[in-house]
């Protein structure tokens, strides 16, 4: 009997996972990461291997991971694809501050003696970096370097089962529309999970095939990945912006950490309002309690629209080394999902 293994190395970012597989045992094929993406999408044997990871006996409705790939150019030291367990993202927050924490773990990238060590990612959406903090032979944290984020549209008005509600349209690395949760009667928490949940997946299928979903410079990056429903916190006496959120991305997903992505989205929301400014933070909360902070690292223009670098810090653990199997006598073969 021939049973096929594949090997990952799992970790946590701020309690949502992230499975990472360093050598791929498929083809994917593209001059750029961009591309891989595209091909990845459309393959059945790249896919086979995201469901049979990604799904459940192995994983579950909500699991997250990443196939390592060559970079665009010899600039960056490796390429990802961000999986889940509807496709392909075009960008992962959480998962490159992961990686950022796996490239020293592994060896991939020697720890730089001053503390601070960069590892450079290319991404669907461009290159990226983790720099990842040291103490001797610890890493005590990540900072998570976005690609450019800017607000796409503000107050989009939407019909919804829940009535209407008015929602910002923010970039990334991935589009979010942004939603006050107290518009809908909501608090971010716990017990209203299962309606944060559905106002999520809704107001995004209401928006992804629409214009406000068109990406200004790169028609591959199109689409509403997904809904951040927010609840304001104040601000602290140094001018720092509290708030919690829960992001539900793709199909009715939840991001268990503040989201990586996300919460660059939201830095470029925040910063349009003039509500964060340079040299404040956004300490951004998740549904679980765990905890991001972000700054603005830099500003510019793109497409004619004031964008920001956002910078995100967190830390990623290791939960696991895994030899996954699959028996091919096995009738669930590559998996099933419950949702």
């Amino acid at each position: 009997m021939r049973i096929r293994e594949i090997s990952t190395t799992d970790y946590h970012t701020a309690g949502e996972p992230f499975r990472i597989v360093g050598d791929p045992p498929v083809a994917i094929e593209g001059a750029t990461v961009a591309e891989k993406r595209m091909f990845a999408i459309s393959d059945p044997h790249v896919n086979g291997l995201r469901r049979l990871l990604c799904f459940e006996p192995r994983g579950h409705a909500d699991m997250y991971g990443g196939f390592l790939t060559a970079p665009d150019d010899e600039g960056a030291h490796f390429g990802v694809l961000f999986w889940h367990k509807d496709g392909f993202s075009t960008a992962c927050g959480h998962g490159t501050i992961a990686l950022g924490v796996w490239a020293l773990h592994s060896g991939l990238v020697e720890p730089d003696p001053s503390g601070t060590t960069e590892v450079r990612v290319d991404v669907p959406s461009g290159r990226v970096t983790a720099r990842v903090r040291t103490s001797g032979d610890r890493v005590t944290g990540v900072d998570f370097v976005s690609v450019p984020s800017y607000r796409l549209h503000q107050r989009v008005e939407i019909s919804t089962s829940r009535g209407e509600v008015v929602v910002d349209v923010g970039f990334g690395g991935a589009t979010y529309a942004h939603l006050d949760a107290s518009s809908i009667g909501l608090s971010v928490v716990p017990e209203n999970y299962t309606e944060l949940i559905a106002a999520g997946r809704e107001i995004k299928w209401l928006l992804d095939d629409t214009a406000y979903a068109a990406h200004p410079l790169d028609d591959r990056l199109s689409g509403v990945y997904g809904t951040i429903l927010f609840e304001d916190l104040g601000t602290d006496e140094a001018g720092n912006v509290h708030q919690r959120n829960v992001t539900v991305f793709a199909d009715g997903e939840v991001d268990r950490s503040p989201c990586g992505s996300g919460t660059c989205s939201r830095v470029a929301v925040l910063a349009s309002d003039g509500v964060l400014r340079p040299g404040r933070q956004l300490v951004h909360d998740s549904i679980v309690g765990t905890r991001f902070h972000a700054r603005i690292a830099g500003e510019l223009t793109v497409a004619g629209r004031r964008a920001v670098i956002p910078e995100v810090t967190g830390m990623a653990f290791r939960t696991g080394r895994h030899t996954f199997e699959i028996d091919p006598e096995d009738s669930l073969g590559e998996g099933f999902v419950l949702r």
